[in-house]
């Protein structure tokens, strides 16, 4: 006797599962079709009627009114919605308009570009999650660097600013010119 249940492998058993809903377009039945990236809605008529749709709709939801406050583009009231990514701030007057508050923290202090003299560098992160800080004049300016800029001029080239970088001894402030190099511990 064979240890294999047949009887999971019979094709009838996993016929697509009908919805009650009905096609938007030809008003024919909706299913439950498998897919590449997983399951989704779509017509029963299929390839003459190709509607479908994603299986969960990941539109928001108002979980919240912020009490006093105010959208700064269209001064209607700020709420907090449920999205797709998780909760977000948002304006209440959704589709005309679209202000989303950025969830990341803003930066107190804003160091000026030492190669341009009239942006400043803002911290960013590449489609890898690294983050860099560039010129907020690009593409003027170019200037970019790798770690954390401190307004701090260089002791010995007198560059107007050093980059805090960890070390094994701790935070370590370092000059970016590639000439100079020099590094000193943070004052606190």
């Amino acid at each position: 006797m064979s240890k294999i249940d047949h009887s999971l492998f019979k094709a009838d058993e996993h016929a697509l599962e009908q919805i009650d809903d009905l096609c938007p377009q030809c008003h024919s039945a909706l299913k439950i079709k498998h897919g590449k990236s997983g399951p989704f809605i779509g017509c029963s008529q299929y390839p003459s009627c190709d509607f479908a749709k994603p299986l969960h709709d990941y539109e928001s939801a108002e979980v919240k009114v912020i009490e006093g406050s105010a959208c700064p583009l269209c001064s209607e009231s700020l709420v907090i919605k449920k999205g797709r990514y998780g909760l977000f701030i948002g304006c209440s007057n959704f589709p005309t308009c679209v202000y989303i508050e950025s969830s990341k923290p803003i930066s107190e202090e804003k160091v000026s570009c030492p190669s341009c003299k009239d942006g400043h560098l803002s911290k960013r992160s590449n489609k890898f999650g690294k983050q860099f800080y560039p010129c907020d004049n690009y593409p003027k300016c170019k200037y970019v660097v790798n770690f954390l800029p401190v307004a701090t001029p260089c002791p010995k080239c007198a560059w107007p600013l050093m980059l805090e970088k960890k070390s094994a001894q701790g935070n370590v402030l370092q000059c970016p010119q590639r000439l100079c190099g020099h590094k000193q511990m943070p004052k606190t």
